[in-house]
């Protein structure tokens, strides 16, 4: 009890102890399922503001090129309209069609490398960031988006250094909840239904979630983001269903992303990027509960089956040796 105080007292009178022991606490609770999520969503929050700042510093060249480029072509034709005016019209037109098709060559040049029409405002908006963020610690990798800048690239490759082991423990920490929580749930369901047929004072066996309901649980996720995706961008469900799975699965390929080529930004894709990064989060966290649930059920069904192996085995055995005796018996 002494020694108890004796700690108290010193822990009060030391700062630094005291400092010592709230990162202890801070890093115990960040280690639990709730400061995992916290600390998974703050990080991708974080990282959305750091690449947005980052990468609308400087305007992109192609915009300017592409706007030099109009302007020129615009005067071009002005002063092709005041040389030939109206009197002579085939002249006037051969030569609007070569500088239009001058034109028509330098912008596609341009489209290759990279133009799109969006400034570096509206390709790296908050939610887009966002997307972007949960894209390098998942390991999506859409590549829809990449970073432009030095510091932007350099700041990716720290980004995914912490960021992917954090994903990591987040994906084990909220599958280890998620898969608690079903594996409540369908007890509760499966003794509900067989409290009927149970007799009085029977003992009720454990209750192993059956990998075809966890089948069913990843089936209606799927679906709800299929049918949600295909309304809000106009893809069809087949689209919807591809996409949905090629990012739940992680692979990321990137031709079909949220509000890629939305440049409208009163017409609410920011919100709708914003939900597609929640339903990829929890998606992940569902994975993983599916994982650890299934990981249950197989080795309960390897271990029965090891079982009625034995027992095979044994039976043959038995049946050998009686018929070594019954034959021994006949000679």
């Amino acid at each position: 009890m002494r020694s108890f105080q004796g700690s108290v007292c010193s822990l009060e009178s030391n700062p630094r102890e005291k400092v010592k022991d709230y990162c202890r606490k801070l890093v115990a609770f960040m280690c639990t399922q709730v400061g995992v999520g916290g600390l998974i969503v703050g990080y991708a929050v974080v990282g959305a503001f750091s690449f947005s700042w980052i990468e609308t510093k400087e305007e992109r060249p192609q915009i300017a090129r592409v706007e030099d480029l109009t302007n020129k072509t615009v005067l071009k034709l002005w002063e092709i309209t005041v040389y030939y005016n109206i009197m002579n019209k085939t002249s006037w037109q051969n030569a609007c069609d070569e500088t239009l098709l001058i034109y028509q060559k330098n912008l596609t040049h341009q489209v290759k490398d990279g133009y799109d029409g969006r400034t570096v405002h509206e390709i790296w908006s908050f939610p887009a960031a966002l997307m972007f963020s949960l894209s390098i610690f998942t390991m999506i990798g859409y590549g829809n988006m990449v970073p432009r800048t030095l510091l932007g690239k350099a700041t990716t490759v720290v980004y995914a250094v912490f960021g992917i082991p954090l994903y990591v423990l987040y994906f084990r920490n909220m599958g280890k909840v998620l898969a608690q929580s079903f594996r409540w749930l369908y007890t509760w369901l499966y003794e509900c239904t067989m409290e009927d047929r149970r007799s009085e004072g029977e003992v009720s066996p454990r209750i192993i979630v059956p990998s075809t309901a966890c089948l069913w649980v990843l089936g209606g996720y799927v679906a709800t983001g299929t049918v949600m995706f295909a309304e809000w961008e106009n893809w069809p469900i087949l689209d919807s269903c591809y996409f949905c799975v090629t990012s739940l699965c992680k692979i990321g390929i990137g031709d079909f992303v949220p509000g890629a080529n939305i440049l409208d930004s009163k017409s609410g894709h920011h919100i709708k990027l914003i939900i597609n990064f929640i339903y990829l989060l929890l998606g992940m966290g569902l994975i993983a509960m599916c994982f650890d649930l299934m990981r249950e059920d197989v080795r309960v069904k390897v271990r029965n089956l090891k079982t009625d192996i034995g027992l095979c085995f044994e039976v043959i055995r038995l049946r050998a040796i009686a018929c070594y005796r019954q034959r021994s018996i006949d000679e």
